[in-house]
């Protein structure tokens, strides 16, 4: 049964940058690989009013520290337990400066590790996972058929592709074997698709952009029983969020918050959010 301790919502409120350029700024000024603020502290005891931990899943090529600036303080600040780590690094360094590469299998060992450890230090029974990209596309099998389905209570998905891509160049046993496993015709995939992708017992939150210059934007979206889908744009016209800075973008923060705290839930307010890369959307008025 998890501790009920004391709200560990820190004295001095953690700053929350909501641009990506402030988050990629301040990772390489805290030196690239480390935890980013208000996460991973092993004293945290989760509260009555978040009685379950948040662990943050990075996405491709990224790392704890440079994928969470936003999150860590957030969720710390909110009075949540918030673990992060690096998965699927070169030589397997879970303080490695590049990760999320890889077979998503491996990806979804470490988790698991990562997730039983949080949960035997806090006594929490189960964790929320907040994941964006690779992050939001990995637990899914992790949670299904990775032993994870016992130990998650909420998934939530920033700009995910758990619907897979499409390589007609690659056939599905080549794409395993270069650890394509993000093809819609790959054995992880059908694996992770058949039956349906969502677990009864798990609450599901998918959030994506149309301005998702990685994916396809609606490859984050699960349409079966139990998922709540949100297009950011749908609920802020001005929101011009891309792959990247959805990751800082005040919009999709709400959302999950609100999926993390259901029984609470706060508007979303509408406000000017540029892309990462490039230039805003022909027609935008920007």
């Amino acid at each position: 049964m998890a501790a009920t301790h004391a709200d560990p919502a820190p004295a001095t409120p953690y700053p929350v940058p909501n641009q990506f350029l402030i988050d990629a700024i301040r990772a390489a000024l805290q030196g690239g690989a480390a935890s980013p603020p208000g996460t991973n502290d092993w004293a945290c005891r989760p509260s009555v009013q978040h009685p379950e931990p948040v662990v943050l899943v990075h996405g491709i090529l990224a790392n704890r520290n440079n994928n969470w600036q936003t999150y860590g303080p957030l969720l710390a600040n909110g009075g949540y337990c918030v673990f992060a780590l690096t998965y699927n690094s070169p030589g397997g360094d879970p303080d490695g400066f590049i990760g999320g590469l890889g077979s998503m299998r491996d990806g979804a060992a470490t988790l698991d590790t990562f997730i039983d450890r949080v949960r035997q230090v806090t006594g929490a029974g189960k964790v929320a996972i907040v994941g964006h990209s690779l992050g939001a596309t990995m637990p899914y099998w992790y949670i299904k058929a990775g032993g994870g389905a016992g130990k998650v209570s909420r998934m939530v998905g920033l700009a995910g592709g758990v619907q897979g891509i499409n390589s007609p160049g690659l056939s599905s046993g080549s794409a395993d074997a270069v650890a394509g496993e993000g093809l819609s015709s790959s054995t992880f995939m059908r694996e992770l698709h058949e039956g349906g992708i969502a677990v009864p017992g798990v609450a599901y939150t998918q959030i994506v952009t149309r301005y998702d210059e990685v994916l396809p934007y609606t490859g984050g979206l699960i349409h079966e029983p139990g998922v709540a889908n949100y297009i950011v744009q749908d609920l802020c016209s001005q929101d011009y969020a891309d792959h990247l800075s959805i990751n800082s973008d005040p919009v999709t923060a709400q959302l999950v918050l609100n999926a993390l705290d259901p029984e609470h839930p706060q508007p979303v307010e509408c406000t000017l959010v540029l892309p990462a890369i490039g230039v805003l959307p022909t027609g935008s008025g920007g």
